[in-house]
């Protein structure tokens, strides 16, 4: 036709592409500096040198601790005084013979014969096993329903992680010296992220001194002058740090160093069974050393909110057992992550077996 000249539609050019994504993603990495995000790596803004060196890192640290000694005053009532002495100096909480002795050796052989539809994580010579605590597995184990619902239990928690939100329940097991060759990244003195959350054990078997105990840095949790500064330096270089966990914000530290921050050599928890231990895991801790093959098994609870909201309840996970569920929900949402091609899911299955059998062939992982 006189007049009409065919044209081809020019594709736009990649790096305008790469622009606009990265435009789109400003106000998701803006809106993640009000939540629990700790990553340097992956948020840019958060991962910034320059805002860092204006002191981003350190206002959220210092909000988030701020916010959360207000939460556990008004939490206070949940525990005795003596326990919050205890927390206040050495960032935990040690209850031995927490259980009557008959109460606990049933809640034990409850575990032992339950089996449970099992996910594990190989990370070096270790292996972590979890069993998710939901309502079928509570039913098959009357025993560890009752401790979940114990007040002692869930108010020693709900203080220390200065929030009254659910935690997440599982069965635990440590099994280290599984093969392979890399260390163990967990046997790294480290500091889980920047706000006070709480990991809870109940352990149900001896822990030996040599055999992986968890280790905690006394008084680490408390956010000093000299944390202050180290966190700092620490956030300036984090997002290219060679560590692949501090870049994504749980930032490790050298036995070495705890001297210029005030703080004492880490203390070990070789305990008997039957021992609770309820840490604020922003203070230092890790797996201990294990000169042989070792076998843990504990109830484990773990909980971690947005640091930045100024009540300790309303939470949606406590209406009824709708946060029992959470767990097996998250697995299977990573599971479908995966099968998208977005992220690998870590946690792989094996099949049902009790928390307390010996390691998972490679086959099976």
């Amino acid at each position: 036709m006189i007049g009409h000249s065919e044209t081809t539609a020019k594709p736009m050019p990649t790096h305008l592409l790469s622009y606009a994504g990265y435009a789109m993603r400003v106000p998701v990495w803006c809106g993640q500096l009000l939540t629990g995000a700790k990553s340097f790596g992956d948020n840019p803004i958060i991962g910034s040198r320059r805002f860092n060196e204006w002191g981003l890192h350190v206002a959220r640290l210092k909000v988030a601790h701020r916010l959360a000694a207000k939460r556990r005053v008004r939490l206070a009532a949940l525990v005795t005084a003596e326990d919050r002495t205890a927390f206040d100096r050495d960032g935990f909480i040690v209850k031995r013979d927490f259980l009557p002795a008959v109460q606990f050796q049933a809640l034990v052989a409850q575990v032992k014969d339950y089996r449970g539809h099992a996910r594990e994580m190989v990370q070096g010579d270790t292996i972590t096993r979890r069993i998710a605590l939901d309502p079928l597995a509570l039913e098959q184990m009357p025993m560890v329903g009752a401790l979940v619902r114990l007040p002692r239990w869930s108010g020693l928690i709900r203080y220390v992680n200065s929030s009254a939100a659910q935690p997440l329940y599982y069965i635990q097991s440590i099994l280290t010296h599984v093969g392979g060759s890399v260390p163990d990244p967990q046997t790294y003195l480290h500091a889980d992220t920047f706000q006070p959350t709480v990991k809870a054990r109940l352990f149900l078997t001896d822990v030996a001194p040599d055999a992986a105990p968890l280790t905690y840095v006394r008084g680490s949790h408390r956010l000093s002058r000299r944390r202050l500064a180290w966190e700092r330096r620490m956030s300036l270089d984090a997002r290219r740090a060679s560590d692949f966990l501090t870049r994504r914000g749980s930032f490790r530290i050298r036995v070495e160093e705890l001297g210029s921050l005030g703080l004492p050599p880490p203390h070990a928890f070789a305990v008997r069974a039957n021992t609770l231990v309820v840490a604020d895991t922003f203070g230092f801790h890790a797996r201990g050393p294990s000169t042989r093959p070792a076998h843990r098994v504990e109830i484990w609870a773990y909980g971690r909110r947005s640091p930045f909201l100024p009540w300790a309840g309303l939470d949606f996970w406590n209406i009824g057992s709708l946060g029992h569920w959470r767990v097996p929900l998250f697995w299977r949402i990573a599971d479908m992550f995966e099968r998208l091609g977005i992220k690998r899911n870590v946690w792989r299955r094996c099949s049902p077996r009790s928390a307390f059998a010996p390691e998972t062939p490679s086959a099976d992982r």
